[in-house]
């Protein structure tokens, strides 16, 4: 009986293990921003708190820990052990939404999001960094491809499972169901997990820490109120620019000490710093639309939050369909024309919500969708093994903690601008018309923004060096590719 445990338990390779871990947490970490927001209704009607400030809490409490922790994860694990980091973060984040799910005010549910975000903010980083530890730069592409499951599936599958959860059980579900996918992953983390630490970690660094923490917390909590008041806003002006100053005043302290926790010197490389430029662009056109579109479908088709789920979900489909495609292709074409190509036809794709209508049927919305996903498959998988493909394995925990900072940051950035564009539309709205063709007529301007971030996208790709990064797959005799 225990020797057929043993087997099941470690029957499964290191890669396996640590993939099915990462692919657990990271499932219910990205699903929970998507799901909370579509329970926020149910949760103000019982907590007695309606308002869109007070449920806002919810959202940027979990957004401001996120702020202190993600720059920070780096450092953590290099230093105390990537192991330990990421089952505390991992055990954080499932205790914390048992206490979000027998919360008995707003208060203290952003009480409890913000230590949700802890174990959030790190998570990702520290899981990111152990699965590109285990493969060579030669196999970095499965790596993406791994990646590519949490970070797209959840998104589509949040809006489905929050509609549904809480019409049947209620909002406090949306929580709970985090505690057997947590546990399971414990358990696995416990026993196969590797433990892992950089000799070269440095001691704390508590100025980098503090300025990463509060420049990128201004930074998230101004773009987060501009749905609420707008860019012309004094509070969001000041979070701002407070944000960017710090952040100027961060990158000036990094590089004159000797053992910074950002490893800024990793820019010097171009591939990472083009593959990071260009997640900006991709990043903020894809989670801008995943955001718009239910909006757009439940507040003028009148869908309800499980059908809207079940109207995007094909995009997600679209790019597991294309996953191993996309792996394939990335050490034949190179980075630089894959990430390009699926965000110029991603981008046309998008152009083709111009022609809809408040009748047009729902399979037409699944069509456009599904292929989305189909573009976007030769976007993030490329974009992550090209951004990694340079970086050696002592310094992955660091670029990881800088590429989630910046995919945080842009994602934040894509849902302000379009929200704001889409409030400017709809105020734009006159007395006495046809509220409803206006209203949807308004959602196309958003719709084009989200294009105009994929073409700037497919621009910055131009500029990925295909040359050093398909140089890891290129023996003496095998010849460059062709630029």
């Amino acid at each position: 009986m225990e020797t057929g445990r043993r087997r099941g338990i470690y029957a499964i390779s290191d890669r396996a293990a640590i993939a099915t871990v990462f692919v657990m947490a990271m499932f219910m970490d990205i699903m929970d921003g998507t799901i909370v927001n579509t329970a926020l209704p149910a949760i103000g009607t019982e907590l007695h708190h309606g308002s869109p400030t007070d449920l806002a809490w919810v959202i940027l409490g979990y957004l401001l820990s996120l702020a202190v922790w993600i720059p920070a994860s780096g450092w953590l694990g290099d230093k105390f052990g990537t192991k330990k980091v990421f089952l505390f973060a991992l055990f954080m984040f499932t205790a914390a939404s048992i206490l979000c799910g027998t919360a008995q005010s707003i208060d203290q549910l952003t009480a409890f999001r913000f230590l949700q975000g802890i174990g959030g903010g790190m998570m990702a980083p520290v899981g990111t960094a152990m699965l590109y530890r285990e493969y060579p730069p030669i196999e970095r592409a499965k790596v993406g491809a791994i990646l590519s499951i949490p970070t797209l599936l959840a998104p589509a599958t949040g809006p489905v499972l929050g509609g549904f959860i809480t019409d049947g059980l209620g909002w406090r579900w949306i929580f709970f169901i985090n505690l057997p996918f947590g546990i399971v992953a414990f358990v696995i983390g416990i026993l196969r997990l590797k433990e892992y630490k950089n000799p070269t970690a440095g001691k704390f660094d508590p100025a980098g820490f503090f300025l990463s923490a509060i420049s990128l917390g201004a930074i998230l909590y101004g773009l987060n109120q501009v749905e609420l008041e707008g860019w012309t806003s004094t509070r969001v002006l000041s979070s701002l620019v407070i944000g960017a100053s710090l952040g100027a005043l961060l990158i000036f302290v990094e590089r004159r000490i000797a053992e910074p926790i950002l490893a800024l010197r990793l820019f010097s490389d171009r591939v990472f710093t083009m593959t990071n430029i260009t997640s900006v662009f991709a990043t903020a056109s894809f989670f801008g639309l995943v955001l718009i579109m239910p909006l757009m479908l439940q507040g003028v088709r009148g869908l309800s939050p499980s059908e809207s789920g079940l109207t995007t979900f094909p995009q997600a489909i679209g790019v597991i369909l294309m996953s191993q495609v996309a792996r394939k292709l990335y050490p034949k074409v190179g980075p630089r024309r894959l990430i390009a190509a699926g965000l110029v036809v991603a981008g046309f794709v998008m152009l083709l919500l111009l022609w809809t209508t408040p009748d047009t049927n729902l399979w037409v919305y699944r069509a456009i969708l599904f292929s989305r996903g189909l573009c976007w498959a030769f976007v993030f998988i490329p974009l992550q093994a090209a951004a990694f493909s340079q970086i050696q394995p002592l310094d992955t925990g660091r670029a990881s903690a800088l590429f989630s900072t910046q995919r945080q940051v842009a994602s934040s950035l894509g849902i302000a601008v379009l929200i704001s564009v889409l409030m400017s539309q709809l105020n734009k709205i006159p007395v006495h018309v046809d509220y409803l063709v206006n209203a949807y007529n308004a959602y196309k301007v958003p719709f084009m923004w989200t294009c105009i971030f994929a073409f700037l996208g497919a621009i910055t790709a131009l500029f990925i060096d295909d040359e050093k990064v398909l140089s890891v797959f290129r023996t003496p005799s095998t010849p460059p590719a062709n630029s």
